[in-house]
């Protein structure tokens, strides 16, 4: 496959990027390089290779769920730079 602009315009549209004209020359000379790549990795007989699914034949390592002391609020807020009362004091992110 050739990359030309046109693929390249199509794909900075649905990515919502823009390049110039020295850019879109970088990305297609880019993205050439990878479709070689790919080209490459087609070239390799896989006759008899089954799939890959997992990375590692360990399924579910998990580590043991230890309950461990909590933070009061009291010790919480006592570090926050704006506090009211019980609660922390953030700048109001939200609007009506």
């Amino acid at each position: 496959m050739k990359i030309n602009d046109t693929i390249v315009d199509k794909i900075a549209n649905l990515s919502k990027l823009s390049f110039s004209g020295k850019e879109k020359e970088a990305i297609k000379s880019d993205m050439s390089k990878m479709l070689d790549f790919v080209g490459k990795l087609e070239e390799v007989n896989t006759d008899g290779i089954e799939p890959l699914i997992h990375m590692t034949k360990e399924v579910n390592v998990l580590r043991l769920d230890v309950s461990e002391p909590m933070v009061s609020q009291q010790e919480a807020l006592k570090n926050a730079p704006k506090k009211d009362s019980t609660y922390f004091k953030i700048p109001k992110v939200l609007s009506k």
